[in-house]
């Protein structure tokens, strides 16, 4: 058996250390494959780490390969990488010797042919959709003329001076820009953040609220617009309480976020069209419409004046419309005369009616009764008091007696009770005397209306009183028979007489005349069957 030295190797091969077979295989794999491009499916993404770089997985249906893309260059990439997503990744192959595993550090990225991102964009459109995000009811009307107008764009790109322009020149208002990326990593983030900043400012705040919303982005490749395809995009757009209008790219590019706007306008410079109206266009409608509003009340007055015209000429005149009227009033002024005649002769008849029933003996009945119910409440007074009086009297004696015996302290005591019933007594005797002049007073009240009511009165104005056998008043001469013996009562006292037939012989009957009131010094001398009936 043949022994070798520890240092001698019985073979030719270099003997490498791990690092040095690890760092050889670094270099070798760096040099072949320094610049390849891969076809894969994106696996295992979750967004970037907290470093900044992003680690995932390409594969297909027999092989996987690591892939990172570095934080510098995550930048660059045009698109946000999904997971499923097939791509075609731009590179180099490297190695990790730490775990002996190969990768390839991704410089640029980008789907796998358009068909790729239009099947990926589908897709994400169809979810949007059957969520609602997209449904015309929820679309809100423009403001006719907005005092602010929200922009959000990249404060650097033509976009921005042409919206600026295109608004100066149709209707000059305020501009809010909310400069954003528009491309890029992170473009999308700050879109919707921008779309969710202007809604979170208050009405009436220190800055003014936009009355509607333009996001806008020049023209591009499908790439180039896919942050305007982000979900939290169309999300925030879907969102905004205020209008939003969508300006990306051209007209013939459509992007998600197209669907959820209120309004899509085909450019930027379409967008500022919608948004204000020509203020030259709005200032001649108004001169057209005023003009038209002079002429139309000119034609309205001349046609109201004409009319008025017309109504004058159908009227009566001042005469006709006075005639009727005046020939009521003259007839109301010759029935005057005859009306208040015959009012004066209603109204006496009324007054001797109601003075037929107030008979002298009614009232002195009354009168009476007054009285006596007086005298009753006087009597039941008196003997009140004076049954008070014995009583308080007796118990002023009993308590005397019985306490006669007190000591001299009670006599105080008695003397104020003797003063008190004293008071007492003048007191009902005060309240007696008012009782009987209120009393005197209303007997003499209604005495002086006895004597107002009383036909005495009346015989001293001339009249008499004709009474038969019975003492009772003759009212009617048809009751009276020839030979009846009466007796007529005067102011002054009374005569009898002896009553005769109506037109007896010697007396020749007096034409009729016409009825008039008689004076005192006719009636006095008149005789008896000439009287009638004094009510």
């Amino acid at each position: 058996m043949n022994t070798f030295p520890a240092n001698d190797s019985p073979t030719n091969l270099t003997e490498f250390s791990v690092s040095e077979l690890s760092g050889s295989i670094k270099r070798t794999v760096e040099t072949a494959f320094d610049h390849v491009r891969v076809r894969g499916e994106i696996s295992g993404y979750r967004g970037q780490h907290s470093s900044g770089h992003a680690y995932f997985s390409l594969k297909d249906d027999r092989a996987r390969i690591d892939a990172v893309i570095w934080k510098g260059t995550f930048p660059r990439i045009k698109f946000r990488p999904e997971e499923g997503m097939e791509v075609i990744a731009t590179g180099k192959v490297t190695t990790f010797p730490g775990s002996s595993k190969y990768q390839i550090v991704i410089d640029h990225l980008e789907p796998a042919g358009a068909g790729a991102l239009m099947a990926l964009l589908e897709e994400r459109r169809r979810k949007l959709a059957a969520e609602g995000l997209f449904d015309q009811n929820r679309k809100r009307r423009l403001p006719y003329l907005p005092r602010v107008i929200g922009v959000v764009t990249s404060p650097t790109g033509a976009v921005i001076r042409d919206i600026l322009h295109r608004i100066s020149d149709r209707f000059p208002v305020h501009v809010i820009v909310w400069p954003v990326k528009v491309q890029g990593e992170g473009s999308g983030d700050e879109v919707a953040a921008a779309i969710r900043g202007f809604n979170a400012i208050e009405p009436g705040g220190p800055m003014k609220r936009p009355d509607v919303l333009i996001v806008a982005r020049g023209g591009g490749s499908l790439e180039d617009l896919w942050s305007f395809n982000d979900e939290a995009v169309v999300r925030a757009a879907a969102a905004s309480e205020i209008p939003l209008i969508s300006a990306v790219g051209h007209e013939t590019d459509w992007t998600l976020i197209d669907h959820a706007a209120d309004m899509r306008a085909p450019t930027p410079t379409g967008a500022a069209e919608m948004a204000v109206p020509v203020k030259a266009e709005l200032d001649a409608q108004v001169a057209s419409l005023a003009a038209r509003l002079r002429g139309a009340a000119s034609r309205q007055m001349d046609i109201r004046r004409q009319s008025v015209r017309a109504l004058v000429r159908a009227l009566p005149s001042l005469d006709q419309l006075l005639a009727l009227p005046r020939r009521r009033f003259d007839e109301a002024a010759a029935n005057l005369g005859r009306a208040l005649e015959r009012t004066t002769v209603v109204k006496r008849r009324s007054f001797e009616r109601a003075s037929s029933g107030l008979r002298l003996e009614l009232l002195t009945n009354r009168l009476a009764q007054h009285r006596q119910l007086l005298a009753d409440r006087l009597l039941r007074s008196e003997r009140c008091l004076e049954r008070h009086l014995l009583k308080e009297r007796g118990r002023v004696a009993r308590a005397e007696a019985s306490l006669g015996a007190l000591p001299a302290r009670l006599t105080g005591h008695l003397q104020r009770e003797r003063q008190h019933l004293s008071a007492l007594a003048r007191h009902a005797d005060t309240a007696i005397s008012h009782t009987l002049i209120r009393s005197r007073s209303a007997i003499t009240a209604q005495d002086r209306v006895l004597q107002s009511l009383s036909y005495k009165n009346v015989l001293n104005r001339g009249y008499a009183v004709v009474r038969g056998e019975d003492d009772k008043p003759l009212t009617r001469a048809a009751g009276i028979g020839e030979g009846l013996a009466v007796a007529i009562e005067f102011a002054d006292g009374r005569i009898a007489a002896i009553t005769s037939e109506p037109g007896a012989a010697g007396e020749k009957p007096l034409p009729p005349q016409p009825k008039k009131r008689a004076s005192k010094s006719e009636s006095a001398g008149d005789d008896a069957p000439k009287q009638g009936s004094l009510f």
